[in-house]
């Protein structure tokens, strides 16, 4: 997702047949009877076994279709792959781990591209489809509603350390489970909750992407931190000052719209402000809708509420 495709939004399509445009974390559009959303995502390695990546990469790319209540039925993979540098047989794992992922959610894999080029990335290019009466948006939080998260966050962190030779694979076994966790439940349920927004939490942290929900709004968002999971050795790194520079440049993107509770010190603002890879859902709901998430067994947590205001984000 770019953070903001307003002015595109307004030149690049015939907006007829298109119900949500550039700027949300998937575009959806009318084609005869159906509903299609499509959204495409690639990343650079967060871990060292190259299948893992390709399995992680491949949740992280499929998460855009289940923040917009979609299901994905297809997907291209995309590879930038250093021909010089690394063995092809590091490819083929990585498409492996990917396949792994795609058979999990019933997804086909249909074909791909690749380039050669100077840094590993790979992804997917993920068509699905929706229910157009019930498409989930990044804009609508409505005031009074509750915001739930559903993933743990501090991944970023955890990866940067590992890059670093800080701390061990073993240490982000944890991290790992998350990356591997498929949004599709949360998704069902945000859907079955009638949630009025969500989004997925991913490159912009979870700050980003909350301002993100805000555009434009008005309503504020005030978030408690203690009521947020954060994974475990991630406040001790941050503490040490270990943090990766995207966590900087994502605070910079959002202090002109955060209050912060003078408690709430720069590393508790690094840590809000960290890049995920294959983060959670943050949803905004009805307080009476909550019960949907508590009664399903689904790892959730309330992390605050919307109140009237003029889209600012309050943390304390």
């Amino acid at each position: 997702m770019i953070r903001s495709m307003e002015p595109l939004a307004e030149t690049c399509y015939d907006a007829g047949e298109v119900i949500v445009g550039p700027g949300d974390d998937a575009g959806v559009y009318r084609m005869g009877g159906m509903t299609i959303v499509e959204t495409v995502d690639f990343m650079t390695p967060v871990v060292n076994d190259p299948q893992l990546f390709g399995a992680i990469s491949a949740v992280n790319s499929l998460s855009d279709v289940y923040a917009m209540g979609g299901k994905p039925v297809a997907a291209m993979a995309v590879a930038a792959f250093p021909a010089c540098d690394y063995d092809i047989g590091v490819l083929k794992l990585i498409l492996k781990g990917a396949l792994q992922s795609l058979k999990r959610t019933g997804v086909f894999l249909i074909g791909g591209h690749s380039i050669n080029a100077v840094e590993l990335q790979f992804g997917l290019a993920v068509t699905g489809v929706v229910d157009g009466d019930a498409i989930l948006r990044v804009s609508g939080a409505q005031p009074d509603d509750l915001l739930v998260l559903t993933k743990p966050i501090g991944i970023g962190i955890l990866t940067t350390a590992l890059k670093n030779r800080l701390i061990s694979d073993d240490d982000i076994n944890e991290a790992v489970t998350w990356m591997l966790t498929i949004n599709d439940t949360a998704s069902k349920l945000a859907v079955q909750a009638r949630a009025s927004a969500c989004t997925d939490v991913t490159g912009f942290g979870l700050l980003g992407h909350a301002c993100n929900m805000l555009r434009n709004s008005d309503v504020d968002f005030v978030i408690n931190y203690d009521s947020i999971p954060v994974l475990p050795k991630t406040t001790e790194l941050a503490a040490r000052g270990i943090c990766p520079g995207g966590a900087h440049k994502n605070l910079g993107f959002v202090s002109a719209n955060t209050r912060f509770a003078p408690h709430i010190e720069k590393e508790r603002q690094l840590i809000l402000s960290d890049p995920q890879t294959s983060g959670g859902l943050l949803i905004a709901l009805a307080p009476d809708k909550l019960g949907i998430f508590q009664q399903s067994g689904v790892f959730h947590a309330v992390i605050g509420k919307v109140t009237k205001g003029s889209g600012v984000l309050i943390v304390g």
